[in-house]
Order: structure tokens, then C-alpha cells, then sequence
């Protein structure tokens, strides 16, 4: 056993004079100057400005191109090469940036993967949230009515106050599935599932990883009109042959029959009280021999982290009237509905999967 000396008491360090550099809370502290810079820049296109051009381009450059004071632009983009977003250069007629490659795939536009969208909806929505966190803390409820003066008796309602801020939504939707859904839908071999219903499928990008990895089967999104609509005009085609729509509010209409029931990044928006009038619906209205797959991230049973999805459960205080969960809570939770046989396969990615049967 280590003696007293060998391990100091924090008051013991602080009442011998210990000194060290505190980074680690310094970083904390300057955490939302780095978010800030990054959705800046998004929001400005300098990503999207340096991917078209031909050659790297000068502060001058892209502040005439942007709009913005040659001043602050120079400092955004010397931020953005320290936070390793961009590549400086130091040419003869001074010194010119262009992307790196990580920029280039995941913050400008054009790209299949990019998370523009999620970042736009993390610094126009989210932030503002954010600035009311000990308030959230303090009441335990969502900060929408102080973020934003919307009435959030009904969640979604206020998520979706606007047409704008509901498209804003989908994008952000459709920027997660794009890197993680793949990984999700072959977490589990769901071959077998071959009539498929993906409550709350909103843009529909997950429908269609599920599709392309399962040709067999078919995907109705069952969402709100106002978002069926939406994704009908901007995220799902005609040529998306397999997969359909069903209007309708999950909480208040009755669920089509069907093999497999999707419910990505649902529960977590909601009580335990609520997650279980779902899930119940859903046993209820599942083929025998059928099945529910929770697609969300998990907390490990000893609350020890992950730290995403710590974070994830604090926004969903600000946000919701959820909590991020533990594989053994939606065991839980899946359990008072009726489901059976449940199974967790962790992808090693932000989301993980829990997959409950119904008996047949």
C-alpha cells in the first residue's frame, strides 16, 4: 500500500505551493472559442471558397471573395491553420492558404460526407441553447421558451417552429447518417427483416443506407406531414424505389403492420414514461418473430462515459425532455414493452444499436 507522501491529497498540493499549468482547464475553459471559429468559417464558405479555387489564395483574396474586413479574415484563417483546418504557405507575394484534406471532405458543401449542415444547426440552434445550460440544470427542462421564445409543451413543435429551422434539422439529420450509417445498419445482420418502418426517418438518409444494404427489403419513413413533405421535395427521390412514406404522429396514430421497427435517435428525446407508450405501440403493432433496432448512443453502466455521450445527455436537458441511456436502461425499457431476446452490438462510432424481438 502506497504511503500518505506518495499520494498527495489535492489539499495537501495546494497547501505545499504545487504549481503546475493547468491546459487541460484552459482548454475547457476556450472550448466554444474553437467551436465558434469553426462554425465561422462554415457559415462564411472559406472552406467552400478554397476547395473551387484553382491555387491557394491570399487573406486579401478571400476577404474580397467573402465580404468580410481584411483584418478579421487574416485572423480567421491563422486560427483555422492553427486549429489544422487550413495550410499556410509563405509565397513571394506573402502568405496564401488552401484546405486540408479534412476540410475539404467534411466542411464544404459539395461533399457526400459533409457535416456543414450539422455545424450550421449546431451554432444557429444548439448554441443558443446552450447559453441557458445552467438554467436547464438548475429547472431540469428545455431552454427553448429562453432561446428562442417558443412555447415547448410540445417538442417538436418547437424544434420545428419554422420551415427554416426544420430543413436546418434534416440536414443535420442527413450529415450524421452519411458518416455513421453504414456502420449501423450492418451492425446486425437484418436481412431477415424485409418490410421495415423507420419511426421519426425524417430526411430519409437512413432509409437509404438501410435499402443499399438490404436490397431485399423495403422502408417506410413514417414522420409528420410537414416532414414527409419536406423530405419528399428536398431528400428522397423518385428513383428511391423502396422506400415510402407514411404521415402520421407516432405518439397519437396507429402503426402499420410491419417486420422491423427503426427508431434512430428517437427514445432519447423522451421520458422513460413516454419510451415505453412507444415501445408498446410498436410490440403491438410488430409481426410476430419481428423486431425493434434502437440505433442511439450509449452511456457505459458505470456513468464513467463515454464523454460524447455524456455531453450528448446534457444537450438533451437543453433540448428535450430526454437523456442519453445505458445499454441495460433500454434493455429496460424494451423489456416493460414485451420485446425479448435483447442484443447490443457497440460500433465503435458515436451510435451504437440495441435490437429487441417480438415473440412469434
Amino acid at each position: 500500500m502506497a504511503s500518505s507522501s506518495d499520494t498527495p491529497s489535492s489539499a495537501m498540493a495546494l497547501s505545499t505551493g504545487a504549481t503546475s499549468y493547468p491546459r487541460k482547464i484552459l482548454d475547457y475553459m476556450e472550448g466554444f472559442l474553437v467551436s465558434k471559429t469553426l462554425f465561422t468559417a462554415c457559415e462564411l464558405g472559406v472552406f467552400d471558397l478554397l476547395l473551387g479555387s484553382q491555387s491557394p489564395l491570399s487573406a486579401e483574396e478571400v476577404s474580397q471573395a467573402i465580404g468580410a474586413s481584411l483584418d478579421g479574415t487574416q485572423r480567421l484563417l491563422d486560427a483555422c491553420t492553427g486549429l489544422e483546418l487550413l495550410t499556410a504557405q509563405q509565397q513571394e507575394q506573402g502568405r496564401v492558404y488552401y484546405n486540408t484534406v479534412d476540410a475539404s471532405r467534411y466542411l464544404t458543401q459539395s461533399s457526400p460526407v459533409t457535416l456543414y449542415h450539422s455545424i450550421q444547426y449546431s451554432s444557429r440552434t444548439i448554441y443558443q441553447c446552450w447559453s441557458h445550460l445552467t438554467d436547464a440544470v438548475r429547472e431540469g427542462r428545455n431552454q427553448y421558451e429562453k432561446a428562442f421564445g417558443v412555447n415547448s409543451e410540445d417538442l417538436f413543435e418547437a424544434l420545428y417552429r419554422s420551415d427554416e429551422e426544420m430543413v436546418k434539422f434534416m440536414h443535420l439529420m442527413n450529415s450524421i447518417w452519411n458518416i455513421c450509417g453504414r456502420d449501423v445498419v450492418t451492425a446486425f445482420d437484418l436481412s431477415p427483416f424485409r418490410s421495415v418502418y423507420d419511426l421519426g426517418g425524417c430526411s430519409g438518409a437512413f432509409a437509404k443506407h438501410f435499402t443499399s444494404a438490404y436490397p431485399e427489403s423495403t422502408v417506410t419513413i413514417f414522420d409528420l406531414p410537414k416532414v414527409v413533405q419536406v423530405s419528399r421535395q428536398h431528400f428522397v427521390t423518385d428513383g428511391n424505389q423502396r422506400i415510402g412514406f407514411h404521415e402520421g404522429d407516432f405518439f397519437k396514430d396507429p402503426l402499420p403492420e410491419g417486420d422491423l421497427y427503426i427508431m434512430s435517435r428517437i427514445l432519447h428525446d423522451w421520458t422513460d414514461q413516454r419510451c415505453i407508450e412507444l415501445l408498446t405501440k410498436v410490440h403491438q403493432a410488430c409481426k410476430p418473430g419481428g423486431g425493434v433496432l434502437l440505433v442511439e448512443a450509449l452511456l457505459l453502466e458505470d456513468g464513467s462515459g463515454p464523454l460524447t455521450a455524456q455531453l450528448y445527455s446534457l444537450n438533451m436537458l437543453v433540448q428535450t425532455e430526454g437523456r442519453e441511456r445505458t445499454a441495460a436502461q433500454y434493455r429496460a425499457l424494451l423489456d416493460a414493452a414485451g420485446f425479448t431476446q435483447v442484443q447490443v452490438r457497440y460500433t465503435g462510432k458515436i451510435y451504437d444499436v440495441v435490437l429487441g424481438y417480438r415473440q412469434g
